[in-house]
């Protein structure tokens, strides 16, 4: 049986990582937030990318553990995973790098948007605990950002077409903790459910794509998933 799992935010947020618009989300508290992820007011303010990079400084991301959601989708056999998360807790739990798919990019990488040359998010912080207010590339002197994408930025075109491959050829389609509102992420699940797969939708709020899913779970992450990969074995 071939499975394709699309998972978002909701998944990581039993491993204390809060989503970004949940009745905790990081929006939902605080919308200001919005703009450290938004690439237009980030390129524009160099006040924005200060705090950005702080906010990336302070990520429980960094010190997070794969739960057991992560766990068992490591665990299901030959799985792809395609995420619109940037925390890296998939490869971490064992999921084989080679077959997840990180549409957003991550958080740990650095590129500079002129030349693309290649760091880290460490040491773009560093530079600031060093006393740099906006660290620049050090190869070209253009504005540096995580490899994240941003809002208002672009898939990468090849992911997004291997995306859609996994999604329109595998037998069962899940999506996990994800709202199901962010294009073109979220058409994953359309194109799973027209090529005709089982589409099993796992999150705590109802989505758009509900009406089109075979099976809807809106218990906890952590709980629903192990077992529903059992039953995938």
């Amino acid at each position: 049986m071939t499975v394709t799992v699309l998972t978002g935010a909701g998944i990581s947020t039993e491993s204390g990582i809060p989503d970004y618009r949940g009745p905790k989300g990081l929006w939902t508290t605080d919308p200001g937030y919005e703009k450290l992820v938004t690439y237009d007011y980030y390129m524009a303010d160099p006040d924005i990318r200060r705090r950005s990079w702080l906010f990336r400084r302070d990520s429980p991301a960094w010190e997070a553990e794969p739960n057991a959601a992560h766990r068992a989708l490591a665990a299901l056999p030959d799985a792809w995973i395609v995420t619109q998360n940037v925390d890296g807790l998939h490869q971490r739990a064992g999921s084989p790098p080679e077959r997840v798919l990180e549409l957003h990019g991550n958080m740990f990488g650095a590129v500079c948007t002129a030349c693309g040359a290649r760091s880290t998010t460490r040491e773009a912080i560093d530079r600031i605990l060093a006393g740099e207010d906006d660290p620049a590339c050090q190869e070209c002197g253009g504005i540096l950002k995580t490899t994240t994408v941003m809002f208002g930025q672009s898939l990468d075109r090849h992911v997004l077409l291997e995306a859609i491959r996994l999604a329109g050829e595998c037998e069962v389609f899940l999506a996990v903790g994800t709202s199901l509102q962010v294009q073109p992420a979220a058409s994953l699940a359309r194109v799973a459910a027209e090529a005709g797969a089982r589409l099993v939708i796992v999150n705590g709020e109802p989505t758009p794509y509900d009406h089109m899913a075979d099976e809807v779970i809106n218990e906890p992450i952590g709980v629903a998933v192990p077992r529903l990969c059992a039953s995938l074995s």
